[in-house]
């Protein structure tokens, strides 16, 4: 299993990178991204701390881990220029907070991450058909989360998804060890959205294209 959405106390997770990484492996993932909520006044601090953190501990954990950040709650006309930045930096993937229906996310948070080709759309809530259909042409992965009140509407996400041909993901969004779920509740959650057996496995291949397209690009830092 790959999960490419997860947080460490460099934002508001309970555990540090080399608890998280462990747990991860425990739970039976093989891959990672650390993806701590970022905005403009800590996104530079995010990456540099992770990317250190790989580095040094990376050989020995067992799993592979990537940097990546959750642009979040940051005001729209500012994501594209922050995507950018968080990959100047060192960002392996770009993760925005979607304008999920349990927070007060800025409306146009979607369209301007889709817009300005995010790696992942998480919890993207009633994202329209509109931006789904863009979501597919500008290959940005949109999330079916395992997180509790973000997943009210992975329904909706799975079936836009399947009309316009979008990218799906499946991730965790952990922010404690109880959010690093197995196997068996991870497809359950999968079906639960609507997915059929085979999308649901389309959706984990898709996970393994983007870690696949992260090596391919020479994006790993030695």
């Amino acid at each position: 299993m790959i999960d490419l959405h997860t947080h460490t106390v460099f934002s508001d997770g309970e555990l540090i990178p080399s608890e998280l990484a462990r747990r991860a492996v425990k739970a039976g993932y093989t891959a990672m991204a650390m993806t701590d909520h970022a905005d403009v006044s800590n996104l530079a601090f995010i990456v540099d701390r992770i990317h250190d953190f790989v580095k040094r501990e990376g050989p020995y954990l067992g799993i592979d881990v990537y940097v990546g950040v959750e642009l979040t709650h940051v005001p729209p006309p500012l994501i594209p220029s922050l995507i950018e930045e968080a990959r100047d930096v060192g960002a392996e993937i770009v993760v925005v907070h979607g304008e999920t229906i349990v927070e007060p996310v800025p409306l146009g948070t979607n369209l301007a991450a889709i817009e300005a080709g995010a790696d992942i759309l998480a919890h993207p809530g009633l994202i329209t058909p509109q931006e789904v259909e863009l979501a597919a042409k500008n290959n940005v992965a949109l999330e079916i989360t395992t997180r509790k009140g973000h997943s009210l509407t992975n329904g909706h996400v799975a079936a836009l998804a399947r009309t316009h041909g979008a990218c799906l993901v499946i991730n965790n969004d952990a922010h404690a060890p109880s959010d690093l779920v197995g196997a068996e509740l991870r497809r359950a959650v999968a079906l639960g959205a609507g997915l059929s057996p085979e999308e649901y496995s389309r959706a984990e291949a898709n996970s393994r294209g983007i870690v696949n397209r992260l090596m391919k690009k020479g994006l790993r830092q030695a």
